[in-house]
């Protein structure tokens, strides 16, 4: 975590951070023209931005678009705030991603493990509800074929698409319709691509969310930061995160509402309140 401190530490790094944040996906030269600085000095400041995983970047066709990776920060987030706090302070960062407009979204993760584990825990059910917000992945994985995305038992659907590639253990790609809300319903269809990279004794995952509409809900693309860091607690310590990304669904009742370990925080937190 010491590189996303020193990154986070200069002030014209979190300038082009908050540049990315404003409007995803953009080009050397786009950033140079908004920073009084020559291309050199963007480009070095983008380097330390990328070894510290709060950049990446892809090629479109002779274009390199940056992107800002917030998985890192979730990462620091998920370290040292209470899980207690958790709830006040996702309802802060939903307030700021409401803001945010874009039809890209990037992410990437270092996770010690090998590419086949890590493929496993992306398309086993059982697994996968772990740290995706308690809901499993059930479908059979060639080109065509559709899937469900369910919780507690199959009893709330949460989302619906069809499976685009296969190429185990390194891609995974498939289209999202969002079913958990009319709000996040009404969005259409998105697609999502995994990509797994094997880097010496761990993997770079990272999960392209696009074919998003400009403008559209945060709630599709807002909880990858937690899902890619309840993957990562799971595959290198075995343990699960309590954030909302990964116990929402876990239990309760089928109606919808938050299950018995969301609603305990939420308990603690009122007690909190009347003792204050």
């Amino acid at each position: 975590m010491d590189d996303v401190f020193r990154a986070l530490a200069d002030p014209t790094r979190r300038r082009l951070l908050d540049e990315l944040f404003e409007r995803d996906g953009q080009t050397l030269t786009t950033l140079e023209g908004r920073l009084p600085m020559t291309r050199f000095g963007v480009m070095k400041h983008l380097r330390i931005l990328e070894q510290a995983g709060l950049v990446v970047t892809k090629r479109r066709g002779r274009e390199k678009l940056h992107f800002l990776n917030a998985v890192p920060i979730r990462l620091v987030h998920d370290r040292w705030v209470s899980k207690y706090a958790e709830p006040w302070a996702a309802a802060l960062s939903d307030l700021k991603h409401e803001l945010e407009k874009t039809m890209e979204k990037v992410f990437e993760i270092y996770i010690k493990t090998t590419p086949e584990r890590l493929w496993e825990a992306i398309v086993t059910p059982e697994q996968r509800e772990k740290y995706n917000f308690g809901a499993s992945f059930r479908c059979e994985l060639k080109p065509g074929a559709k899937y469900t995305m369910s919780a507690r038992g199959g009893t709330v659907v949460l989302g619906e698409g069809e499976i685009l590639e296969v190429d185990p253990p390194r891609r995974l790609v498939q289209t999202m319709v969002a079913l958990w809300s009319d709000e996040v319903k009404s969005e259409g269809s998105s697609r999502i691509t995994w990509e797994i990279e094997p880097i010496g004794d761990s993997c770079r995952l990272t999960v392209t969310h696009d074919h998003l509409r400009e403008g559209a809900n945060n709630q599709l693309y807002g909880g990858w930061p937690m899902i890619l860091s309840g993957l990562k607690t799971w595959l290198e310590t075995g343990e699960l995160l309590t954030t909302p990304g990964s116990i929402r669904y876990v239990d309760g009742p089928a109606s919808g509402v938050v299950g018995q370990k969301t609603q305990e925080l939420i308990a603690h937190l009122t007690e909190g309140g009347k003792g204050a």
